[in-house]
């Protein structure tokens, strides 16, 4: 865990920046800015609890770039007030509310106060939504009082409470486990605004097989559609409307929980090909490749620089 502890404007501008990627901001009392707060940081997922004065956080379209890491934020507002802009959405987040945005778009924070928030900063295919149903989650207030956000909302605020524990090998499955309940929560707001909810509920009964045989080195499309009691045309044609073909929903699938292990201290001593024969995946060879297709990085590069 390290202090984070800014006695200037620039200050804070130079640190998130570097954290979040480029941003501007601007504030009422630049010449009495003051931020602090603690990071803690397992793996690729990163928390913030962060103490700040009134201001104004934006990513402008001019720091985006085709390069730009995809990133998701999660914020949970623990005093004060946040008003979040995506998408063409807005929310004002109040004690207990919290909302999901991504760092490849423009988005705004507005503090009008002295404010308090965790900050929940990670790789945007940890969320295992399509692009466009992405889009349709972000900047949207979830309350601690109605649906799912009753379970997720408490379980980010112990996370907030407890930072100091938030460490060793276990940390990084439980926070994977919190971002899991959340892809629940931002699917769960989607359902409301989809025409097809049978189409919807088929696509989840889907993904829900895949991701329970995904040790399987056999699961094909087609044994999906068969445990469905539906066509292979017909289980396609749901994927079509998602963004990923089946094939490509399981090869992802496969390589993001490839991915997770390999970021997990407790599975240090795993070889590449027990990492990959867990999930599906029996040849070492066959891993890398496709790990370094998706990835841009051997399985072995992956590990060595989480591990400087």
């Amino acid at each position: 865990m390290s202090v984070i502890e800014c006695d200037s404007l620039e200050q804070w501008r130079e640190d998130a920046s570097a954290a979040f990627g480029s941003l501007l901001i601007t504030a009422p009392s630049p010449g009495n800015f003051k931020t602090h707060g603690r990071r803690i940081s397992t793996g690729e997922v990163s928390l913030f609890d962060l103490h700040t004065p009134a201001h104004t956080v934006e990513r402008r379209q001019r720091d985006i770039t085709p390069s730009t890491a995809e990133f998701g934020k999660l914020s949970l507002q623990l005093e004060g007030e946040c008003r979040v802009t995506q998408d063409g959405r807005e929310c004002v987040l109040r004690p207990g509310d919290l909302s999901f945005y991504v760092s490849q778009r423009p988005y705004q924070l507005h503090y009008s106060d002295d404010q308090h928030s965790l900050v929940v900063h990670f790789p945007q295919s940890f969320v295992h939504l399509s692009p466009e149903d992405v889009a349709g989650v972000t900047a949207t207030r979830i309350t601690g009082d109605t649906g799912l956000g009753r379970v997720a909302v408490p379980l980010f605020e112990q996370l907030a409470m407890n930072f100091e524990v938030l460490s060793g090998p276990h940390a990084g499955p439980l926070l994977r486990s919190a971002l899991d309940m959340l892809v629940s929560v931002l699917y769960s707001e989607l359902q409301p605004e989809r025409n097809d909810t049978a189409s919807g509920a088929l696509f989840r009964q889907a993904t829900d097989y895949i991701d329970e045989h995904i040790h399987d080195p056999n699961l094909r499309p087609g044994v999906v559609a068969e445990a469905l009691y539906v066509s292979l045309r017909h289980l396609h044609a749901q994927f079509e409307g998602h963004g990923p073909t089946v094939a490509n929903y399981i090869r992802y699938r496969r390589l993001e929980l490839i991915r997770r292990d390999l970021a997990d201290p407790r599975y240090a001593e795993d070889t590449i090909q027990k990492i990959g024969t867990r999930y599906g995946l029996l040849e070492a060879s066959h891993v890398s490749r496709a790990f370094r297709a998706e990835y841009g990085e051997s399985p072995s590069a992956y590990r060595a620089r989480l591990n400087k």
